[in-house]
């Protein structure tokens, strides 16, 4: 059966491009577009059938359909050759439990999305393996793209390079200076990318990006490109597929940019369309005080929007201050009756150390939703019969100085809670035997 997707203007106006075309803004009022699928073909096939296509693929070996995102591929990017698909498995990540700290905070239905169990450590895989078959897609017509660019916070690059040095094609990464984690500015020196260290953060980073690609040159890999959008909705219908086709009471997702909780509620609002799900999950996005413009436009009921400076924060990779989907964001918000919630660093460093405690391993962003979720079940938003499932963003192997710097009691702004540094002895029997009485004393 044909299936069909195209660019269409998210503000309204009707103006619509191939996905073959390089542009990112609508040229009538300039609003961000937005991928668009021919949804009357799509319901020729009954929703039954859509569940058994989908159970079919899963995690299977047949190239590229064993992928979490190429497994839908009608639902994502129809029009790529199978051959001009980059993928490297992306998606298929496990729904963690978290049945101890869920009995510890009174939830017994919780669940962690580990999205950071993928090749690059995060979600950001998800939506480039199908930005960058688009690109492959369109050189093999002919285009004289040169190379493939983005700003980046650390998991984006990561992602970028990656994926392109699968494929072949030039990279180009500009980060903000000494803003990243070590083990995050590795992975596009590994993989061989252009990485430009600039001396401003993420939002002057993307100022310079935006400029460049002007040039038909250069293709946009941020967020603003919406084919990013639709490999990261994939969780939405992942997380559906995972609970046999049951749909959470709520979803907890860091938010920065605001591309992931816009992809988030284009998954549910996809499968709703089909008839795949009756219902909506709750969302609720997390930001962290010191980058938190669309907390601010949430406490104003969304009557505007304003950018602010972003500060410093421990959850790194959504220290933005002028994210580019806040607009794509707050509309889903308002259709899954959303909440927006805050988090300090004190509080951010604690909920992810205190959930560590009970087998997770969680990136400081992680926190932020954990965070929240703490938050809401305190005000009793969150009741402690409902399925609640929180998103990991990015996996914690990737952010060691803040583990360590945390168990050192190091951090600035945050009293650790759950503080378990290294006991140093002598290699003494008795002293050993000691420490770990101690030890064992105090343990709940």
């Amino acid at each position: 059966m044909k299936y069909d997707a195209w660019f269409q203007c998210s503000s309204g106006c009707g103006e619509t491009h191939s996905l073959h075309d390089v542009i990112y803004r609508c040229t009538r009022c300039g609003g961000l577009l937005e991928v668009k699928h021919n949804i009357e073909s799509l319901k020729r096939r009954s929703p039954a059938a859509w569940i058994e296509l989908f159970e079919r693929r899963y995690m299977g070996t047949e190239y590229p359909y064993g992928s979490g995102v190429w497994g839908k591929k009608e639902f994502v990017c129809p029009i790529i050759d199978d051959e001009n698909i980059v993928s490297m498995f992306e998606g298929g990540t496990n729904l963690f439990w978290a049945e101890r700290f869920g009995k510890q905070i009174g939830v017994s239905d919780l669940w962690i999305k580990q999205c950071g169990n993928s090749h690059t450590g995060s979600f950001k895989d998800l939506g480039m393996t199908v930005l960058i078959s688009m690109v492959k897609q369109i050189v093999s017509n002919g285009s004289g793209i040169r190379a493939v660019l983005c700003a980046s916070s650390g998991d984006t690059s990561a992602a970028l390079a990656a994926y392109a040095a699968a494929a072949g094609i030039p990279a180009i990464i500009l980060l903000p200076q000494a803003k990243v984690s070590p083990a995050q500015l590795i992975q596009p020196l590994a993989n061989g990318a252009i990485t430009l260290s600039l001396k401003t953060d993420f939002d002057g980073c993307m100022a310079i990006v935006q400029k460049l690609t002007v040039n038909p040159d250069f293709y946009l890999a941020n967020s603003i490109n919406s084919l990013r959008i639709e490999g990261q909705k994939t969780i939405s219908i992942e997380i559906v597929q995972q609970f046999d086709w049951e749909v959470p009471d709520w979803i907890i997702i860091p938010g920065g940019n605001l591309g992931n909780v816009t992809a988030l509620g284009l998954g549910f609002l996809m499968m709703q369309d089909l008839g795949i799900i009756n219902d909506l999950p709750r969302i609720v996005c997390a930001q962290a005080a010191k980058a938190n413009p669309l907390y601010q436009s949430y406490l104003r009921g969304f009557n505007e929007f304003k950018p602010v400076a972003a500060q410093p924060t421990l959850a790194n990779a959504i220290q933005i201050g002028n994210p580019v989907s806040a607009n794509r964001a707050i509309n889903i918000l308002k259709r899954f009756n959303g909440i927006v919630e805050q988090a300090t660093e004190n509080e951010l460093a604690n909920a992810a150390s205190r959930a560590d405690r009970t087998g997770l391993f969680n990136c400081p962003h992680t926190g932020v939703a954990l965070a929240a979720l703490l938050k809401l079940v305190e005000r009793k938003e969150i009741r402690s019969d409902e399925r609640v499932v929180v998103i990991s963003t990015a996996n914690g192997l990737k952010f060691p100085d803040f583990k360590i710097r945390y168990h050192n009691g190091e951090l600035d702004e945050v009293n650790p809670h759950y503080v378990n540094a290294p006991v140093e002895l002598e290699p003494d029997y008795d002293q050993v035997m000691k420490a770990i009485d101690i030890h064992l004393a105090n343990v709940q």
